[in-house]
Formats: C-alpha cells, structure tokens, sequence
C-alpha cells in the first residue's frame, strides 16, 4: 500500500486524483477554449473514468509513469484543476509537470501556488535533480507562469508534435534543483508545503 501524499499550501490542498473526482474533471477538462493547449479533453464521463483508472500510476515516483494531483481549495474543499507529473528519465532524476486550472478559477495564482508545492516536493521529498515544462509558444499565459518561477527556455522545438491533426512547435522550460533553491534564498515567495 502507497503512502498518501497531500501536499498543503496557504489557499490549497494537493492530493492523488481519485475515480471520485471524475465528474469536477470533466467539468473543467472538458472546456475546448480554456484546455485548448491541452493534448487530452475528455468528451464524456466515461474517457475521464478510463483516464482515472487506466493511464495514471497508482503510485508517485515510478519511472517512465504519469501521475496526476488534484488541485482542491481549502476553504470550500472544491477541485479546480490538476497537475500532472511525468517521471520520465532513465535515472528517475528528472520530472515534466502539465497543470490545468479550470476557467472560473483562473487569475487568482492557483496554479502558481499549486506547481510551486509540486516543486518545493519534487525538490525536497523527491530529491529530484530537474523539472520541465512543455509548452506551446501560443500559450502565453503558461510561458508566463513557469518564467515567474524561474523557469529557463532551454529548446524550441519545431513542428515536433502531432496534436489535434497539426504538427506544433513545442517549448522546453526546465529549472535545477539548485536554482529552485538559490531562488529561495534570494527571497522569492513560494507556496510550498505548510506541514
């Protein structure tokens, strides 16, 4: 049996999806305009149960796996969106993070306060060496977002994925555990874990 991860911030609480959360998924997944970035947008509750129970890991942490954290508000104990971690390096030294936020909650910082706890955990629980984002350079908002947390652009990509039937450019964005850190002392604000 797994540990259970819950990941606390000031505003949210960061726990494993679960087949309960299916119906807030496909609330705010299933918006084509605000998930238009986005690889996957479920058509219906079935293709978020099949997301659930079949393509996340049951456990963080694994190689060569995706695993999903919902994003839940602490005052109302809403799920507004969620992050996605790929552990995909031969070492299990490396992370790539997705994260979505639903519409109605966006412009707030949720999802700066969110992937902040995501990092400060990946850092400090994980020891992981390296974290990237994949962005599509029409997503300014998200470029936005990881450059405020120190993100470098380490890679432009050109036509390298093929997504809703068109070839896209695809952005790599990549911090080091040590700048996290750096950045940290330097007296930027995170929102990492309060426990």
């Amino acid at each position: 049996m797994s540990e259970i991860i819950e990941i606390t911030t000031r505003r949210l609480i960061l726990r494993p999806i679960v087949l309960d959360d299916a119906d807030a998924i496909l609330d705010y997944r299933s918006d084509e305009l605000t998930n238009k970035y986005q690889a996957w947008i479920p058509k219906n509750i079935d293709d978020v149960i099949d997301f659930i129970r079949n393509r996340l890991a049951r456990e963080i942490n694994i190689k060569g796996t995706w695993y999903q954290f919902a994003v839940i508000l602490r005052n109302s104990n809403e799920l507004i969106g969620d992050i996605g971690l790929h552990f995909f390096d031969q070492e299990n030294k490396q992370v790539e993070l997705g994260y979505t936020i639903g519409r109605k909650h966006q412009g707030n910082g949720f999802a700066k306060e969110s992937v902040s706890g995501i990092i400060d955990y990946l850092f400090n629980k994980l020891d992981k060496h390296r974290i990237i984002a994949s962005i599509d350079p029409e997503n300014s908002n998200s470029i936005r977002l990881v450059q405020s947390l120190n993100f470098r652009k380490e890679a432009h990509f050109k036509e390298s994925i093929f997504s809703n039937g068109i070839w896209q450019d695809d952005l790599i964005y990549a911090i080091l555990k040590y700048e996290w850190f750096e950045r940290q002392q330097k007296g930027f604000c995170t929102y990492g874990q309060e426990n």
